[in-house]
């Protein structure tokens, strides 16, 4: 698929970025966009050597300030539940990436880049960055994912107040809440990005990738039988070539060279 709407690239050996790349309308999500979040998500996806996404808005103003409502003021029930639906998919798909991804958040970061950021397994935030799901002001709700997952991450009150009463939220606060996991100077974070997603890159790839299963899949369990998935998943890493070694590397006190199998 020809990316109009966002830049996929690789940045370094198994991290790749995706940029949401409409600075003009401060990278509003339309239709097109979200479709080609989902294709760039499902490329990184097929990579084997992919160990790392990051998303990011382009220019300096705003990661994703919200879906695109010149495209939304003139649809109906059925083409605003199938918009929904288009987006809901491809932030699953983003949620379910194998590989982890980090939102890069600067400046306004409302609505569908809210939810989008939401769908990240982590974020991190430039101290210039603003949260926030503004869409009762609209006279509509969020339709992408944002009161589920909001809720999951902040909690059922502060999500409701956030919901319910529209408020901007600045990094700090985002912070102090669990919406960001770490806030930069807006000059460092690109590169305490790129150094966070190196030192992923750098572990063994099967197990970050079974650590997270473990995590989003254990979350939704009970806790008996979250600890059995892990129990599973934890056992089936000694089968593979990066167990052995890890632990050799270990063992010799060297660096391991993972091949991801």
């Amino acid at each position: 698929m020809a990316f109009e709407n966002i830049q996929l690239e690789e940045l370094e050996a198994g991290i790749h970025l995706i940029t949401v790349n409409r600075p003009k309308v401060l990278n509003a999500l339309n239709l097109q966009t979200v479709k080609e979040i989902e294709a760039a998500v499902q490329a990184v996806d097929a990579s084997a050597e992919a160990r790392v996404l990051l998303i990011t808005g382009a220019g300096d103003r705003a990661f994703v300030a919200g879906a695109d409502i010149r495209e939304l003021s003139s649809a109906g029930a059925l083409e605003a539940k199938d918009w929904s639906a288009v987006a809901h998919r491809a932030f699953r798909a983003l949620e379910k990436l194998r590989t982890p991804t980090i939102a890069v958040v600067h400046g306004f970061c409302l609505g569908a880049g809210c939810e989008l950021a939401l769908s990240c397994d982590w974020v991190l935030a430039s101290d210039k960055a603003v949260f926030g799901l503004p869409e009762v002001n609209l006279g509509v709700m969020p339709g992408a994912g944002g009161t589920q997952r909001l809720t999951r991450v902040v909690g059922r009150a502060k999500a409701l107040e956030l919901v319910t009463t529209g408020r901007n939220v600045k990094a700090e606060e985002a912070l102090s809440m669990g919406l960001a996991n770490h806030v930069y100077p807006v000059e460092k974070l690109m590169e305490e990005a790129l150094a966070m997603a190196r030192s992923i890159a750098s572990k063994g790839p099967v197990a970050v990738r079974l650590a997270k299963e473990a995590i989003q899949r254990g979350q939704d369990l009970d806790l008996e039988n979250a600890c059995v998935l892990e129990n599973d998943i934890f056992a089936v890493l000694f089968a593979t070539a990066d167990q052995k070694e890890g632990m050799a590397a270990f063992v010799e006190k060297r660096s391991p060279k993972f091949r991801g199998c």
